[in-house]
């Protein structure tokens, strides 16, 4: 079974900047981290293929990013996966999520394609929960999003627990798919020694828009249709008022301040 980890180097969550004039994260000097969400995807990439029967099953990682996204890579590597490929080339800047889907859908075509792609649910930087679906419409398999719990029999039938509206869902569907995996599904690995140092020995291929075969046409800006308007940091406004008196008392007056406030 081969099994395809998409995942994404974004800014830490804890060093995260915003430039107001140009409305975009600042990127430079600020530390990276692979995408909390596509850790429990790693995770349950490897526990699946630790679980299969057959010994030729195999995790490979795919990153699209500028060079220094060979780092997230070389961590899933040390996190478990046999091995990746980076994504890389300046015509990919300025990809939208329908870029970026069409992007990875095309590596995973070159690669030899899946019988599994295996996604975070969203990335904490676009919070948009879209590329995962949008790389199965491209591959033309079937999509479960929000999985909390996977498990693949010999005759290659999927079996998951997925969370839809604060409700579980148990359904089971044939490879190939895709699915987007929940945080909280699971609790990621940490890097072990014996995967370091097999990461740091490994060669990261990189490809780039000519070696997938993709359009340029559908990549970066040019193949983006998601236009910007504006973007700005929310200033916190809020005021609060401290309430000394008997309970009754408070609760009339909390009650008058909700109407005032257009609550109730």
């Amino acid at each position: 079974m081969r099994i395809v980890c998409c995942i994404k180097q974004v800014p830490a969550t804890d060093s995260v900047r915003f430039d107001p004039e140009k409305g975009t994260l600042i990127r430079e000097g600020i530390r990276a981290e692979i995408n909390p969400y596509d850790l429990f995807a790693l995770e349950m990439a490897v526990s699946l293929k630790e679980a299969s029967s057959s010994g030729s099953s195999e995790v490979i990682a795919l990153s699209m990013g500028p060079p220094q996204a060979e780092e997230a890579i070389k961590e899933a590597v040390s996190r478990g996966a046999d091995r990746g490929y980076l994504l890389c080339d300046k015509r990919f800047a300025g990809s939208d999520t329908l870029a970026t889907s069409y992007i990875l859908s095309q590596a995973i075509a070159h690669i030899g394609g899946a019988d599994l792609v295996v996604c975070g649910r969203q990335t904490t930087d676009g919070d948009t929960a879209q590329v995962g679906p949008g790389i199965a419409m491209r591959l033309n398999a079937p999509c479960a999003t929000g999985v909390l719990d996977a498990s693949v029999s010999d005759d290659g039938i999927i079996a998951m627990k997925r969370v839809v509206d604060d409700k579980i869902y148990r359904i089971k569907c044939a490879l190939p798919m895709v699915i987007t995996v929940e945080i909280g599904a699971n609790t990621p690995r940490m890097p072990s020694l014996k995967g370091k140092m097999r990461a740091k020995k490994m060669d990261i291929p990189v490809l780039d828009a000519d070696t997938i075969g993709a359009d340029e046409g559908r990549i970066g800006l040019q193949g983006s249709p998601t236009r910007l308007s504006s973007t700005y940091v929310p200033e916190f406004r809020g005021r609060h008022e401290v309430i000394e008196c008997p309970s009754d008392e408070a609760a009339d007056r909390i009650l008058s301040l909700l109407k005032d406030f257009g609550a109730i």
